[in-house]
Parts: structure tokens; sequence; C-alpha cells
């Protein structure tokens, strides 16, 4: 299915496609602000509230703190979720979906929590509206667009597999500089991807038409669409948030 979505001819679909494409995209976007909003009250919650805050951090003999066991277990586990619905897609019932996903921004949301202890308060809400203004430019650039964004949005993802690649061995490397020219490329290729996803769901939305698949499609665009904001939020965060002292 996918191999035929990327070659689809936006230039072809007729009035019926568009309004099935913006049924499965409204899906997508409510479940993606549900998401988004689960992720935002878990982070503040974990990073605010004593008693929440200290499950993730325990105090060290020197008077400063360290990760807890909890605190590395939540840091891996959106990454299982998201295997499981990506590779179970097609066993998992679409109630057993919707609860790994709202799990899954949960989980991430106590994850992200540890940005409050690194970035300034101010610094970290003027990068979010910023990347959500991004995020509603390109969302809609990918929507009206009438050229076909296939192609961009391969050399996006072998792009994407670079800079996970690089990401691994600057974690040994310790490069500010690597680190800098990592992070202008995920701002640069997750701005791309949000307009490629946001034309695949709505073209997707057409070819999945009838086929009982389009509630757990609703569930996995606003997977797709959930972490190319989270990804470039936290891509300029680490290019323009302000540290703490």
């Amino acid at each position: 299915m996918e191999n035929n979505l990327r070659s689809t001819n936006l230039d072809e679909l007729d009035l019926s496609t568009v309004v099935t494409g913006n049924k499965l995209l409204r899906t997508s976007f409510t479940w993606m602000a549900v998401a988004m909003l689960l992720t935002t009250l878990a982070a503040l919650v974990f990073a605010f509230v004593p008693g929440f805050s200290q499950i993730l951090q325990t105090p060290t003999e020197d008077g400063g703190v360290k990760p807890t066991a909890f605190a590395y277990l939540v840091m891996f586990a959106p990454l299982i979720f998201v295997m499981i619905m990506s590779f179970a897609l097609n066993k998992l019932s679409y109630g057993a979906l919707l609860g790994l996903f709202i799990a899954y921004a949960v989980v991430n949301g106590i994850a992200f929590s540890s940005i409050f202890f690194v970035y300034k308060l101010g610094s970290i809400i003027t990068v979010f509206l910023s990347t959500t203004a991004l995020f509603a430019v390109m969302a809609i650039a990918g929507y009206t667009t009438k050229t076909d964004l296939s192609k961009m949005g391969t050399l996006l993802k072998i792009g994407l597999i670079g800079i996970v690649i690089a990401m691994l061995i600057n974690f040994f490397m310790h490069s500010a500089r690597v680190d800098y020219i990592i992070s202008i490329l995920g701002v640069i290729i997750f701005t791309g991807l949000t307009a490629y996803d946001v034309q695949k769901i709505k073209a997707l939305g057409y070819q999945a038409e009838g086929s009982g698949l389009s509630s757990k499609l609703g569930i996995m665009g606003a997977l797709t669409l959930y972490l190319d904001f989270i990804n470039l939020f936290l891509f300029l965060l680490r290019l323009f948030g302000g540290k703490k002292d």
C-alpha cells in the first residue's frame, strides 16, 4: 500500500477523495492534540509536583541529583510503545492500539519533564509556540500543495537515519559542534517531514476507504504527526533553548 501511496498523483484526486482525506486528517489531528495535552500535563506534574519529581531524581552524596531507575525506564519505554504499535498494527484491536497510544503519550510526558530541569521555563514556552507556528505552516503547505512530495519524503527519511546514526556516535564523542549540526539538520528534516506526512495521510484516507482500517489509521496518523512535532520541538529547543545556570 505504501508504495502505491507514494506514487499517488494528487492532481487526480477528486472531491470525494479530498473529503475522505479530510476525515482521516481530522481524526489524526484530533488524537494528536489529545496526545500533546496528555504529554504536557504529565511533563508538568513530574517536573513541578515534588512527590512526582522525586520519582525521577534521587539526591547524591555531593548534594546533587541523579536519575532513578524509573527515569531510565521511561526514557527508553516510548521506543517500545512505538515498535509495538507499528509492527503489531494488524493484530491489535482498535481499543488496544488507542490504549497504547495514550500510554505512550503519558510516558513520553514523564520523560520530557527533564527539560524543565535543564532549560528556563520562558525559553521552553517560546520554543513551543515557535514549533506550533512552524508545524502549522508546514501542515497547511503539505495539505494544499499539488506537488507530489514522495521523493522529498524518501530523501528526508534517509537523512533521518543519518542523523540517528550521528547522534549515536556523538553520544560517545560529546562534540558540541557535531551536536549543533545535528540539531540544524533535525529541524530541516522534521520540518519537511511534517508537510510530507500530512500529504501522505490525506492521500491514505482515499486509499483506505472501505478497508475497515480507517479508525486504526487515524491513530497511526496521529502518532506520525505527534512524532514530527515532538522531534521538531526538541531540536529547536537544543538550538535556541536557554539553559539554566
